[in-house]
């Protein structure tokens, strides 16, 4: 795998887990950074990532907008970027009932919505220059139902679906586009989504530097997906011969809140 010399990287949602081992990929093939988030943890992040020796710039903005984004676009300045890792994401547990609106318009404005702007900003620069390649974080998720779990699981089924389109429209240019599918993966994002008292939001998750590394390689390699982990091949391969009913009774077992499963037990 070739250098690259101090090309740009962008890469959102960087300041911990998946976004910030993939800010770290870059940074050790020699890219200059543009690294994003909506917390001041980003500049925690900036000080490590500067120990490569490469450029690191940072900008805390709210992706879910499109006034964050541009304040993102604004900071490279029309700098050529070589390579997008569009990772910036939100969980959000229970049941969709007992979620409020504005979470959930949240959850679709970060995975989705500012995503796609991010996308659709750096993507059109990339197909004029015919040059570049952008990695969406996906999810493993995106291929079941997801019981307590909805709305995000039907973002990752967005984002998963949209990169293999954009991929196609794409194929006759130097353009590629990878789509990441990881499992659960070690990181804050199941306490950020009000997990913890989930059967998976306890259990033992893969290595977000492991993952991170397999996705950066497929981007590079130009592949249009990558499933992390063996385990997470095989629910894959399982989910798209399961039935989808069958499929949401399952992500019940592991997404229920246990205060939930505990009602419905006194219930009987």
């Amino acid at each position: 795998m070739a250098a690259a010399n101090g090309q740009l990287a962008i890469v959102t949602g960087a300041s911990t887990g998946i976004g910030l081992e993939l800010a770290r990929c870059c940074a050790e093939h020699g890219f200059d950074l543009l690294i994003a988030a909506d917390e001041p943890a980003i500049e925690n992040a900036a000080d490590g990532l500067r120990r490569s020796g490469r450029r690191v710039d940072t900008v805390q903005a709210d992706l879910a907008t499109t006034e964050g984004v541009d304040k993102l676009l604004a900071v490279a300045g029309g700098r050529p970027v070589e390579v997008l890792l569009a990772n910036a994401g939100r969980g959000l547990g229970h049941s969709f009932f007992d979620q409020e609106f504005p979470a959930i318009r949240r959850v679709i404005d970060t995975n989705v919505t500012g995503t796609l702007y991010l996308i659709h900003e750096v993507g059109k620069h990339m197909r004029r220059r015919n040059a570049g390649r952008i990695l969406i974080t996906g999810s493993i998720a995106g291929f079941m139902p997801g019981t307590f779990q909805a709305v995000y699981n039907g973002t990752k089924a967005f984002l998963n679906s949209f990169s293999f389109a954009i991929r196609e429209e794409l194929k006759d240019s130097n353009v590629t586009v990878t789509c990441l599918m990881p499992g659960a993966t070690e990181t804050a994002f199941f306490e950020r989504a009000g997990m913890m008292d989930t059967e998976i939001g306890t259990s033992r998750k893969d290595d977000a530097a492991e993952v991170a590394k397999q996705g950066f390689e497929a981007m590079m390699s130009g592949e249009g997906d990558i499933v992390t982990g063996a385990k997470n091949k095989l629910r894959s391969a399982v989910a798209n011969i399961t039935p989808a009913e069958t499929l949401a009774k399952m992500h019940r077992k592991q997404a229920e809140p246990k205060s939930e499963q505990a009602k419905r037990d006194q219930a009987r």
